[in-house]
């Protein structure tokens, strides 16, 4: 037991495009290492006869390919993590899948590996998929590449042919900086060159896959060199007398008397203790699990960094990012979503791409959005700052993913550049009369009122009797209306779904403005996205938004058609027009919901001074 324990780790990816053999070569490989317990063998030589493409012989990627969609396609779908060992290493292998559908797998595989096998099918060459799975590779910061040529078997293990790939791919790999590459002829379904060397193939004298996974350097010790970084995970305080931060070790090392730096916040204390479930230690290292005490009582919550208090992490709220896009609908500029880094969660807003890579040419093209799968680079702006790191200098602390509000699905993954020189530059200014003091001036409490629904519901006419009826009784308020908005702050913007977005951003900034100076604001605004709604909410304090749904059957909003917008969609004369071919989210549970199909404008307008009223809002 001791002996495996002391073994070192490899952990390595199998990718590339689809039925390049990377199931089988994973199969093969727990095969030829006799891996494999009598019972799991026998399971495979009966679902090789049933789902096998070998005949009677074993279809090795059945080992893999666990789910009944990927055996019935003969494709992988998911990301299958295997562990096996050699006498000479651990190793722990994810095949990932080929289908460009699946890439964002393949992303979350890569994510922790020291070194990729890159398959390449020796009938078809170097494929679009090839290329897009080596550049992320290289985005991700795997250095070391196998790349290992497959279905020799199918060529005559012809030399001339593994050649020629070799040449095209290191054409590729020069452009993408791919330094370390090392090739390897294969036949993942014969063996070849696997564990043995192959009668089959003379003209190669370099090593099998097995010997040179069980040899190759890993570079341990580079993130355990640089400076340290501990993402607090949670903070544990069993009792009075103890106050733990747990996480693990992102980069460096510590060990106790070390002084440290809490970040964001910047407050300094050393090290006390470093605890673990086996006892205390005297140093702790990249990889590592620990709980750190520390000699003062500081304020550190969880996704707070604790950093050498010498080398600090970077600590900043805008950003420069490369981001691979997963998200099935594509990636609309202005829309906040989660980001997830380390640790901490925080809202993001991506601006319009700078650029986005041709994976073919590495070429640089110009882009609006990004779509499923597509690679560039932009500008991110987030609400609260974040110590961090460049992902070439730490991939823990320099890598996030992003996650849809509304559905929680990771729809982007992305490594930092840099922060931008504005996020230095630019700091909150203190002031003394706030929001509270402005409020009891105005004799108020502030709100947004924020009215959304269909083009011809009403909610101009209902938001301009409420803003009336707040006059009448003394109240300060001010009313933001979508038309009238767009001839002066977003006179530059069109009705593209980015362009909705991006209305709603900078109506919402303005709004939260003026709630801050202390008036009840009223937006009249079709705002048909649940994530905007959303976003617009999470500006103000708790209470301060209420949204009002003003609920008007589309037939009735189109027969109403005051300014003959809808005939003009009808016709194909207006583009993106919402409810006809731009889709209207409507809120699933807001504040009020106004049926104003079964009441006049009047009583409506009375419904929302009541909803003030119950609210505490006004008197």
């Amino acid at each position: 037991m001791s002996t495996q324990e002391n073994k070192g780790l490899l952990r390595f990816i199998t990718c590339g495009s689809v039925d390049d053999g990377k199931s089988t070569l994973i199969g093969r490989m727990l095969y030829e290492s006799k891996m494999l317990f009598d019972d799991q063998l026998a399971a495979v030589e009966a679902d090789s006869r049933k789902w096998g493409t070998q005949g009677d012989a074993i279809d090795f990627a059945l080992l893999v390919d666990g789910l009944a969609a990927e055996r019935e396609q003969g494709i992988t779908i998911d990301v299958a993590y295997r562990l096996f060992a050699t006498d000479r290493r651990k190793f722990i292998v994810a095949d990932t899948p080929g289908h460009e559908q699946y890439t964002r797998n393949m992303i979350t595989g890569a994510s922790t590996a020291d070194l990729a096998v890159i398959l390449i099918d020796a009938r078809k060459g170097v494929l679009t998929q090839t290329r897009r799975h080596s550049y992320l590779v290289h985005l991700i910061g795997i250095r070391k590449v196998v790349l290992a040529i497959n279905k020799l078997d199918l060529v005559d293990y012809s030399e001339e042919v593994f050649r020629t790939i070799i040449d095209e791919y290191r054409d590729f790999a020069d452009q993408i900086g791919l330094e370390d590459i090392t090739p390897i002829p294969l036949s993942a379904l014969r063996g070849d060159n696997i564990l043995v060397k192959s009668e089959h193939t003379p003209w190669y004298h370099g090593p099998t896959l097995m010997a040179y996974l069980e040899t190759v350097e890993v570079d341990e010790l580079r993130q355990q060199s640089g400076a340290f970084r501990l993402p607090v995970q949670w903070v544990n305080r069993p009792n009075h007398e103890f106050r733990g931060f747990c996480g693990t070790v992102a980069g460096g090392s510590v060990k106790p008397g070390d002084r440290i730096r809490v970040q964001p916040s910047g407050r300094e204390s050393t090290v006390e203790r470093i605890v673990t479930a086996d006892g205390d230690l005297p140093l702790a290292v990249a990889g590592q699990s620990i709980t750190l005490t520390l000699a003062d009582e500081i304020d550190i919550s969880r996704g707070d960094m604790i950093s050498d208090a010498e080398k600090p992490a970077e600590v900043a709220d805008q950003f420069e990012a490369t981001l691979v896009w997963m998200g099935e609908e594509p990636m609309l500029p202005g829309r906040a979503y989660v980001m997830k880094i380390g640790t901490r969660s925080v809202s993001a807003t991506i601006t319009e791409p700078k650029y986005k890579v041709n994976v073919n040419t590495l070429q640089h093209l110009a882009a609006k959005t990004l779509d499923l799968n597509e690679i560039g680079v932009c500008n991110l702006s987030l609400d609260q700052l974040v110590a961090f790191d460049p992902y070439t200098a730490n991939r823990d602390t320099g890598g996030f993913i992003l996650i849809d509000r509304l559905t929680n699905n990771t729809i982007g993954a992305g490594m930092l550049h840099f922060a931008l020189r504005r996020a230095h530059n630019i700091h909150l200014q203190y002031v003394d009369i706030n929001k509270a003091a402005r409020a009891t001036l105005n004799g108020q409490r502030p709100a947004l009122i924020w009215m959304t629904g269909l083009s011809g519901s009403g909610k101009s006419t209902i938001a301009n009797l409420v803003e009336k009826k707040l006059y009448a009784m003394g109240r300060r308020s001010y009313l933001l209306d979508g038309d009238n908005v767009r001839h002066g702050l977003n006179r530059d913007l069109g009705f593209t779904d980015a362009d909705r977005v991006e209305n709603v951003r900078r109506v919402a900034e303005v709004a939260r403005l003026m709630v801050d100076a202390g008036l009840i604001v009223i937006a009249a605004f079709i705002s048909p996205f649940r994530a905007e709604r959303a976003m617009a909410r999470a500006l103000l304090a708790e209470g301060e938004f209420i949204e009002v749904h003003v609920d008007t059957p589309l037939e009735v909003a189109e027969s109403r058609d005051v300014k003959g917008l809808y005939k003009k969609a009808r016709r194909g004369e207006l583009r993106n027009f919402t409810g006809i071919d731009s889709p209207y989210e409507a809120p699933e549970a807001p504040e009020l919901r106004l049926q104003a199909a079964a009441c006049s404008a009047e009583e409506a307008a009375e419904q929302v001074i009541g909803k003030l009223r119950g609210l505490g809002l006004i008197s």
